[in-house]
């Protein structure tokens, strides 16, 4: 008797992780699309800058932020300035901060599991596992997991192979960066048809045009995330009284 239950445990741990996995996959078939081609230009990138393609794979395994490895590009072409690379890095992921504190209460609980979440959060992950209904009897720790791994296999792969066969690749590749712009569209539809009431995305939208105005094109994310978390932390009871945030 002791060994058919000490035999079923890990099977029942294995099913858990393949339930789990296979709820998220379907999620990140999106972001799939996306990665891949941003991460295959990525790697043409680096290729056609000089450099061989154990870069763009290096960096996509340990930075793994879009933004950042583009930009790193010039940065591993001029002066060494760690300083200079830090306030960089500083200024195009500081939303990642606002990411951060809306993830305290979904990430609490999730084990070993959290410090790979923390890492490999990114705008598609964090919008996938901050709005996704995750199905009943799938765990969410897993779930979030494999979302979060997933992009960034998919983000490794794209680069990899873009360092690998960009000097054969001859198309002009201008453009294909709003695949993630056309990507966040959907993401905000799904989330907008899911909403009862859409007060807190129009609030969103709002509040981003406004500062879009105030700050220009350049400068308008950061104020805008920090007006909309202070203006939705403000009304959080409001709207969680009419359903809007559950």
């Amino acid at each position: 008797m002791n060994e058919i239950s000490a035999g079923t445990v890990p099977a029942r741990k294995d099913g858990k992780i393949k339930k789990a996995f296979l709820a998220a996959f379907p999620h990140t078939i999106p972001i799939f699309a996306g990665f891949w081609f941003l991460g295959i230009t990525y790697g043409i990138y680096m290729n056609v800058s000089g450099f061989s393609f154990w870069y763009p794979m290096l960096m996509s395994l340990t930075i793994f932020a879009g933004s950042v490895e583009f930009v790193a590009v010039n940065m591993l072409l001029g002066a060494f300035n760690p300083l200079q690379a830090l306030a960089m890095t500083l200024m195009i992921n500081a939303r990642h901060l606002f990411y951060g504190l809306s993830m305290l209460d979904r990430y609490r609980g999730t084990g070993w599991k959290k410090f790979y979440l923390i890492f490999g959060m990114c705008d598609e992950s964090f919008s996938i596992n901050y709005s996704a209904h995750i199905p009943d009897g799938v765990d969410s720790g897993w779930f979030m997991f494999f979302v979060t791994l997933l992009n960034q296999i998919y983000w490794f792969t794209g680069a990899t192979l873009g360092g690998i066969f960009g000097s054969l690749i001859t198309f002009n590749t201008e453009g294909l960066d709003f695949v993630m712009t056309a990507m966040f569209v959907v993401i905000f539809m799904d989330q907008w048809l899911k909403e009862e009431r859409h007060i807190s995305s129009l609030l969103g939208l709002g509040i981003s045009f406004l500062c879009l105005l105030a700050f220009g094109a350049d400068n308008f994310i950061i104020p805008s995330m920090i007006a909309i978390l202070g203006v939705l932390t403000f009304l959080r009871k409001p709207l969680e009284k009419g359903g809007e945030i559950s």
